[in-house]
Order: structure tokens, then sequence, then C-alpha cells
């Protein structure tokens, strides 16, 4: 089995991405998927850029976050439960795109496997779809029926975690840029012949910080506050998330 690395929502933090992808010079996997939200951030084109650098390596899902972008950016109405904050910056990024990135973003598939691997967003059969370690099992099943896969990895949650439904391995890749980890960092997934690795790379976070706050992002200081120095624990941000999911 080659070695896959899978970086989900970066959300436009080109410091966490760039620390991850300089562990590439030790690591140097074979293919990077690139598990959506990838510009839904303060620095949308320089994290675009700097992924289409990588060239063939680098795989694309597209992400909610991503497919709001390109809504906006088409001039369309956005979901209704989207907050006004959520509309703001999503808005925002759309206004930094040109149409030749609107149709890259509106080109990506919403899953993508490779051998036994099934990629996707949150589920696959939706990029919105939210389940976390607490999910009751018969939901869980239910959100995974009919899937022919060994092993789906996702994201969405920024949560690393394994969970398994029947047959199949379930992981969560986490978040490269605005994790829900307890502790700062960028995560992300390590697929091999070994197995998997969940991992977690150190950077800069108050210089991070600081280049985010310059960024024009309308949130900008939220951003780096939460997402970058303080974020939430795992704990607080389950108990978020299993409400959501309702």
């Amino acid at each position: 089995m080659m070695q896959i690395a899978a970086l989900y929502d970066i959300h436009g933090n080109l410091p966490a991405l760039e620390a991850v992808l300089d562990e590439f010079k030790t690591v140097r996997p074979d293919v990077i998927v690139v598990g959506g939200d990838v510009v839904s951030g303060p620095q949308p084109l320089a994290v675009l850029e700097r992924l289409l650098s990588l060239g063939e390596r680098a795989r694309f899902l597209r992400g909610n976050g991503d497919r709001e972008v390109v809504t906006a950016f088409d001039g369309l109405p956005l979901p209704a439960n989207l907050s006004e904050k959520g509309q703001e910056v999503t808005r925002w990024v759309a206004d930094q795109l040109n149409h030749e990135q609107r149709d890259l973003l509106a080109s990506w598939p919403e899953t993508l496997r490779l051998d036994e691997i099934l990629f996707c967003h949150a589920t696959p059969r939706s990029d919105l779809e939210i389940f976390t370690p607490r999910t009751a099992s018969e939901r869980l099943a239910a959100l995974f029926a009919g899937v022919n896969a060994q092993q789906v990895i996702c994201g969405h949650t920024h949560m690393q975690f394994e969970l398994r439904t029947g047959n199949i391995q379930i992981l969560n890749a986490g978040s490269v840029g605005m994790p829900f980890m307890d502790q700062p960092g960028a995560y992300w997934l390590l697929l091999g012949p070994d197995g998997y690795e969940f991992r977690r790379t150190e950077y800069d976070v108050e210089a991070a910080a600081q280049k985010i706050r310059k960024s024009g992002y309308p949130q900008a200081e939220e951003f780096a506050e939460r997402n970058v120095l303080h974020p939430p624990s795992v704990a607080a941000a389950t108990d978020m998330l299993e409400r959501m999911a309702g």
C-alpha cells in the first residue's frame, strides 16, 4: 500500500499548512488527500496556491465550506442555518477569488476512492452530517449504510478519532488549521502499509496569529484566538457538535 497523508479542514490557515508540508521532507507521502474546507478562512488564496504547487501528488475533495464559497461567488443565497458571522466570512472569501479559482473549487468531487479507502468530507452521503465518538451505534450505522469500503476517512468535525461500524473502520483526520483538540497545532492523518497514525505538527502559533490578524479577514482576531492560540477542548467541542447533530 502506498503512503497517504490526509489533510482536512485547513480553513485558510497558511502557517499551519506550511508546517505540515515541511514534515513531508522526511515523511514523503505518495499521495496527499486534501479533504475539503480548504479556503474558508483568513488566507484562502495563499493556501490554495500552495496546495496547487504540490502538483499531481495532491488530490482534492470539496467540503461544505468550499461549496458555500462557490455559492457566495455566484451571488446565490447562502444556507439559512449559516450564522450572520458565517455568511460574512464566506462572502469575504468569495470576494478574494477569480472565476478560474471558483471553477476549480466547484470541480472538486465529494468523495474519492483509493484502493479500499473511501475519502469524504463529513460522511459519504453528505458534506454536513455530524457524528462524534459519542454518536449512538444505531445512528452511526445508518450514516454509513450501503458504504462499500474497508476504511472511510473523513473530517468536518475537526477532531481526530477512530470508530467502527460493521466491517468499516472510520478515521477522522482532524483539522490542520482549526482543530478542536485541546492543544494548539496542525492535526492530520498518515496512512500506510503498517496502518495509520494520527499526527500533530507544532508550529509558531504566535507568529501565525499575527499574520492572520493582518489578513483583512473579517473575524481575524476571533480566528487567531479561538482556532490558533486557544483551540477548544475535545470535551467542549464534542458537547457543541452533539447539540448541532440533534
